[in-house]
């Protein structure tokens, strides 16, 4: 494995490179969550892409895990969030044409990535799209309750507020009980939820101009991440496949049907 970290401005974004057959396979992780924080809750194992061979680089999003920020709520906006990917993709595989995949946030940043830049993707995966368009206030209005709790009272008071949310029945289920604490910077967390708040998917005509094969993964039981975000962006992309998470097994077999999907 490579590891490196790219400067960009305002920020420094930590990289890992594990060594595979190109084209690379690039994978964008949640609002919130880290490499680390992946790694910790156990239920995405994207390991099956890289034992198939393939060159996967996965990376910490601005203000996440190991990488740096600033207390600029545009920075967190999803078409911020898709030039940080861009940078890093000059970076890492320039000039090529990757498969990525995208997991709530991450999926969000990659639909304004492909539709600013479609040369540079070949296939998509969106694991658990966001809440988007008719859903998006109300998800919106969430964030800044917690930014506010934050300001008045202090990271821990987020941690603890967080763990008190009943898991995920999908997830219980299965036995993931490991719930991470947000993986952020408290200094810069208040922004990072504020820019999430303003964002939003791009507007339904420029994803239904998307042309790249698209894997549509969400699971039930989610309000933040509902499966009619998945329906409608499957009824507007054409070249689409939705496949509903519906039991723990279908949480399991993700990183092998992800695998499969870029082949």
């Amino acid at each position: 494995m490579t590891d490196g970290t790219l400067q960009l401005d305002g920020a420094h974004l930590s990289w890992s490179v594990l060594e595979g057959d190109r084209p690379t396979v690039v994978q964008l992780h949640g609002l919130s969550s880290s490499r680390a924080s992946e790694a910790t809750a156990a239920f995405f194992d994207w390991s099956p892409v890289s034992a198939a061979g393939r060159r996967l680089v996965r990376y910490d999003a601005r203000g996440h895990g190991r990488s740096t920020g600033r207390a600029v709520p545009d920075d967190y906006a999803w078409p911020a969030l898709a030039e940080d990917l861009f940078a890093l993709l000059d970076e890492v595989a320039p000039g090529e044409a990757v498969d990525a995949i995208g997991v709530s946030m991450g999926a969000g940043t990659l639909l304004h990535a492909v539709t600013q830049r479609p040369e540079r993707f070949r296939r998509l995966v969106l694991v658990i799209p966001p809440t988007a368009w008719a859903t998006r206030a109300a998800q919106g209005d969430a964030y800044r309750q917690m930014a506010a709790l934050v300001e008045a009272q202090g990271y821990d008071a987020l941690v603890r507020a967080t763990a008190a949310f009943p898991p995920l029945p999908l997830l219980e289920e299965g036995g993931w009980t490991v719930a991470p604490p947000p993986d952020l910077d408290p200094a810069i967390l208040p922004a990072v939820f504020e820019g999430a708040a303003a964002t939003d998917l791009p507007a339904t005509e420029a994803i239904a101009a998307i042309r790249q094969p698209v894997l549509l993964k969400p699971w039930v039981g989610d309000p933040g991440h509902p499966v009619s975000t998945s329906e409608r962006l499957h009824e507007l992309l054409p070249e689409s496949t939705l496949e509903v998470m519906a039991a723990p097994e279908d949480v399991r077999a993700l990183g092998e049907r992800v695998a499969g999907f870029l082949a």
